[in-house]
C-alpha cells in the first residue's frame, strides 16, 4: 500500500502514545494491533524483525519499534514523528507529577498515600521479573546467568554495565554458529556516516553547552544519563538499581525513597518508563536550583536519553535483514537477556527491603544490603502483602491497586 500521509500517522502514532500504558509488552501488543492487523502499514514479518532488532539495541524497545515503523512509512521525518508522539504525552505529564512531588511530596499524607504505592511497586517488579524470567531462561546457562549477575549486584556491587559486557561477550563466543560475514547494503552504505556524525553531534551539542556555561552539576548529570542510555538493555527495570545507586548513593541527588516514589509514579503514565530519568533529573534540579533547575535538567535528561534512541534506529534500520541474519548477535542478545533476569531480581530485593524496613545497611567490603530488624514497618509490610493478594491474587491492574492501596495507605497513617 502507499505510504500514509504525516497527518494519518500523526493521529495514529498520537493515539498510541497516549494509550501507550502498561509496560513495553502492552506498548508492543498496542502497535501491532494499529499498524499490522487494523491498517497493515506494515507486514507481520516487518513487525517481527524490527521488533528483534530493537531488541538488540539499547534502549526502550517499544519506543524504538515506534520510530522504526515511522522511518519505515516515511523516513527520516516520519521516523522523528512517530517517536516523539510515542514520547511526549507521557514526558508532560511525568514533568507535571514530579513538580507536584517536589513541592507537596513530603507532606505527611502525602508519605502515607506513596506508602501505599510504594507496597504496589515492589509488586509490579516482581511481575516483572516473572515475565521475563519465563520468556529468558531456557537450559542451565540462563539460570547460571541469572545467579551470576544476581550475586555480583546484590552481594558484590559490580557495575551494572560490566554484567552487561560479560553477559554478552560470555554469548557472543559460546554461540554454536558461525556469524555470517557482515556486509552492509550498497544502497546504504553511504548514508551511515553522515548519520552517525549528525546524530552524534546533536547527541553532544547539549552537553558541550552547559560545559561552556561551566554548570558542572547539569554536566554531570547529561554525562551520566548518555552513559545509561548506552546500557540500557533489558529496559528500565534492569537499569534502574544502577541508576539508583549512583544519584542515590555516589552522587545524593535523591532520596531511595523518592527513587522508589519516581518508579511508582512512571508506572502510571503513557509512554516509555525509562521517563523516570527525566523524574529523577527534575527532583535532582529542584533540589540544586528550583523550578528553572529542575526544568534544565529534565530537558537536558530526556535529550540525551532519548537522542541516540533515534540514532540506533536510523543507522541500524537500513541493515535489518543482516543483522537478524546474525547468530553470534542473537545469542549475545539472548545471554544479556538472561543476566537482566538476575539484575531485575536484585531490584525487587533491594526496593522490600527499602520499602519494609526504614534503614538497610551495607557492610564496608560487601554490597549485601542488611536491614535493621528493630527498623521494622509493619504498616509497609502489610501493605505489601494486600498488594501482592490484589495484584497476584485479584489480578487487578497497577493502576487501579495502586490507587486502592494510597488510600489503604492514608487509612493506615490515620489509626
Amino acid at each position: 500500500m502507499n505510504a500514509p500521509s504525516y497527518r494519518e500517522m500523526a493521529r495514529i502514532f498520537g493515539h498510541i502514545g497516549l494509550l501507550s500504558f502498561g509496560g513495553p509488552a502492552a506498548q508492543i501488543a498496542l502497535m501491532h494491533r494499529e499498524l499490522v492487523e487494523e491498517r497493515t502499514w506494515l507486514s507481520e514479518q516487518t513487525y517481527l524483525r524490527a521488533l528483534s532488532l530493537c531488541m538488540l539495541l539499547p534502549g526502550p524497545e517499544a519506543m524504538q519499534l515506534a520510530t522504526y515503523a515511522g522511518w519505515r512509512m516515511r523516513g527520516t521525518v516520519g521516523g522523528l514523528l512517530a517517536g516523539l508522539l510515542f514520547v511526549v504525552p507521557g514526558a508532560i505529564i511525568i514533568a507535571a507529577l514530579a513538580l507536584l512531588y517536589a513541592s507537596y511530596g513530603q507532606l505527611p499524607l502525602v508519605q502515607a498515600a506513596f506508602l501505599g504505592i510504594k507496597a504496589a511497586v515492589i509488586v509490579v517488579v516482581f511481575q516483572a521479573l516473572r515475565k521475563v524470567a519465563a520468556k529468558a531462561l531456557h537450559g542451565t546457562q540462563g539460570w547460571l546467568l541469572a545467579g551470576f549477575s544476581f550475586v555480583a549486584l546484590f552481594v558484590f556491587g559490580l557495575p551494572f554495565p560490566l554484567i552487561i559486557i560479560l553477559a554478552g561477550l560470555w554469548g557472543m563466543f559460546t554461540a554454536n554458529a558461525a556469524a555470517e560475514p557482515f556486509v552492509p547494503p550498497p544502497d546504504t552504505k553511504s548514508h551511515f556516516w553522515p548519520t552517525l556524525l549528525i546524530w552524534s553531534a546533536l547527541w553532544s551539542l547539549p552537553l558541550l553547552l552547559v560545559a561552556a556555561l561551566d554548570n558542572q552539576f547539569l554536566l554531570e548529570l547529561g554525562l551520566f544519563f548518555s552513559k545509561l542510555a548506552v546500557v540500557t538493555f533489558g529496559g528500565a527495570y534492569a537499569v534502574l538499581a544502577y541508576m539508583t545507586q549512583t544519584v542515590v548513593s555516589d552522587l545524593g541527588w535523591i532520596t531511595t525513597q523518592q527513587m522508589i516514589d519516581a518508579l511508582g509514579l512512571a508506572e502510571t503514565t503513557p509512554g516509555p518508563l525509562i521517563l523516570v530519568t527525566e523524574f529523577v533529573a527534575l527532583l535532582a534540579g529542584f533540589a540544586q536550583s528550583g523550578l528553572t533547575g529542575a526544568l534544565a535538567a529534565g530537558l537536558l535528561a530526556l535529550w540525551v536519553t532519548f537522542t541516540p534512541c533515534f540514532m540506533w534506529i536510523f543507522l541500524a534500520g537500513p541493515y535489518l535483514d543482516r543483522i537478524s541474519a546474525q547468530p553470534r548477535l542473537a545469542m549475545a542478545l539472548q545471554a544479556i537477556t538472561a543476566a537482566v533476569v538476575g539484575v531485575i531480581a536484585n531490584l525487587s530485593v533491594w526496593f522490600a527491603l527499602h520499602v519494609i524496613f526504614a534503614e538497610v545497611k551495607t557492610g564496608a567490603s560487601w554490597a549485601l544490603p542488611v536491614p535493621v530488624w528493630a527498623s521494622f514497618d509493619p504498616i509497609a509490610a502489610a501493605l505489601t502483602l494486600l498488594a501482592a493478594i490484589l495484584m497476584l491474587g485479584a489480578k487487578l491492574g497497577f493502576v487501579r491497586a495502586m490507587m486502592l492501596l494510597a488510600v489503604a495507605g492514608l487509612g493506615l497513617s490515620v489509626f
